[in-house]
């Protein structure tokens, strides 16, 4: 029965370990993806991306009548049309010189700064420079990258607008919150495929200006073949009353023209992103774009319009041969540590060594999907926490008889060095926040897993030894 005990928990640790050290392996789109996460790396060690942003100095070309009005939908008109139609054309910077303040600079930077929050990037580094308004960002180089920059120099201008009279009805003062949410691809539940949604909810005053809009743009009945009109409206003017319809614009790019079938009371709206599918990396394209919009619209409109000046990426001042050495030495004196416990105390120590081996692969497996950012002090902590869990082990190895007394007078010395971690963990710099992290999740885990696994091998290795 002894034996059927270690041989179940020894196995139970040898999937942990190569669960840690080798993975999981599933095969997608024809090849084999690992599905264990990654490591959430800092910049100290993988490298990280540099970019500026810099105020636009561009132009927006206007199209105007005669009467003074902005011509809408000139993008198709030739000079040769324009000039025809005695059409002007003027060329207007998009950022005026009045707005170019400090004050403007910091509410872009803080924008920027909630957007890189809500895209999930914690290791960053912004810059600000008052004088020109340029912003520099650092970020950690991994394959989301490109995604976030692109989030960043979009101004997020939101309107929604009256398509005849181009009277802005709605702008971003109104929206309360931004999401992305999923849903059947139809409304019986069957397995059609599945539908990205951007949620957008309103302020309590947007809320009661969107039921306004959304009764009076009703779709209406078009008029029956047989139905008399009246003979000094044109066709054309009987259609335009029947079709009134708004237009939604982010940075005055239209994004839908529609009406409504019925008021909206929610005070919420929902744009369909793309159709419903079934194919993974389809639905996160549509997630993706929809997170981007949601992103954009949750963080506020840019008073400012900025571009993407440089884009460089940064190599880590540590190669992999350096990484690889340091990798080996710690290998090395970990196992050379492990034997010492086998041969000091036989079979009661080579358990101890078992219970060792799963605790450094669960706690690489807690540290991954924690979402621990590590930088190269996150890596000491990982070190520190392995040479503490070592002391632990050894004294319960040493006075088996007595582990509750160890237990208590070990976690009692270490109260100083919990404290310190815990504070650590709240520091926003992340080489001080990644030892912190990965400290306190190892002391938790070292307290949970020996109290747990290794009190129970040790136990049956003692009844053995008698």
């Amino acid at each position: 029965m002894k034996k059927v005990k270690i041989l179940t928990i020894t196995l139970l640790i040898a999937v942990i370990t190569m669960v840690a050290f080798i993975g999981v392996y599933t095969k997608v789109q024809n090849r084999m993806e690992n599905q264990v996460k990654d490591y959430d790396l800092a910049m100290d060690l993988k490298g990280s991306r540099n970019i500026r942003l810099k105020i636009s100095t561009g132009n927006k070309t206007i199209i105007k009548d005669a009467e003074g009005k902005e011509v809408e939908d000139s993008t198709s008109l030739t000079d040769e049309q324009i000039t025809e139609k005695g059409y002007t054309k003027e060329e207007i910077p998009y950022n005026s010189e009045e707005a170019k303040t400090v004050e403007n600079y910091v509410a872009s930077q803080k924008i920027l700064e909630k957007r890189l929050e809500k895209l999930g990037v914690s290791n960053y580094i912004i810059k600000l420079d008052d004088t020109t308004g340029d912003i520099i960002i650092e970020l950690t180089e991994n394959d989301r990258t490109d995604n976030v920059i692109s989030n960043l120099y979009t101004t997020g201008k939101f309107e929604i607008v009256d398509s005849q009279t181009k009277e802005v009805l709605m702008d971003n003062k109104d929206i309360k919150q931004a999401r992305v949410m999923y849903g059947s691809g139809n409304s019986t539940g069957t397995s059609s495929g599945t539908n990205v949604y951007l949620d957008i909810e309103f302020t309590k005053e947007g809320r009661q200006k969107l039921e306004q809009i959304s009764s009076q743009y009703v779709k209406e009945d078009m008029p029956e073949e047989n139905t008399p009109t009246d003979e000094t409206t044109t066709e054309e003017e009987n259609k335009e009353t029947t079709e009134k319809k708004i237009t939604m614009n982010i940075d005055d790019s239209e994004i839908m023209s529609t009406n409504f079938e019925e008021p909206i009371r929610t005070g919420k709206l929902q744009l369909s992103i793309g159709a419903a599918s079934t194919d993974q990396k389809t639905l996160q394209g549509y997630i993706d774009q929809a997170g981007s919009m949601a992103t954009v619209l949750d963080t506020g409109n840019m008073p400012l319009k900025y571009e993407l000046d440089e884009n460089q990426y940064v190599l880590t001042d540590i190669n992999n041969q350096e990484m690889q050495i340091a990798i080996y030495v710690v290998v090395l004196v970990v196992v050379l540590a492990l034997i010492a416990l086998m041969v000091r105390y036989k079979v009661v120590g080579a358990l101890g060594v078992i219970s060792y081996i799963g605790f450094i692969s669960l706690l690489l497996l807690v540290i991954r999907y924690a979402n621990v950012t590590i930088a190269i002090e996150g890596l000491v902590g990982i070190v520190m926490t392995l040479i503490l869990n070592y002391i632990l082990v050894n004294q319960l190895t040493k006075k088996s008889e007595e582990r509750l007394v160890v237990y208590k007078d070990f976690f009692v010395k270490i109260i100083p060095v919990i404290i310190m971690v815990v504070t650590f963990c709240f520091i926003p710099w992340t080489p001080i926040s990644s030892f912190g992290m990965t400290m306190i999740w190892g002391i938790a885990l070292m307290a949970i897993y020996n109290s747990i696994l290794t009190n129970s091998l040790l136990k049956i290795g003692t009844r053995k030894e008698k």
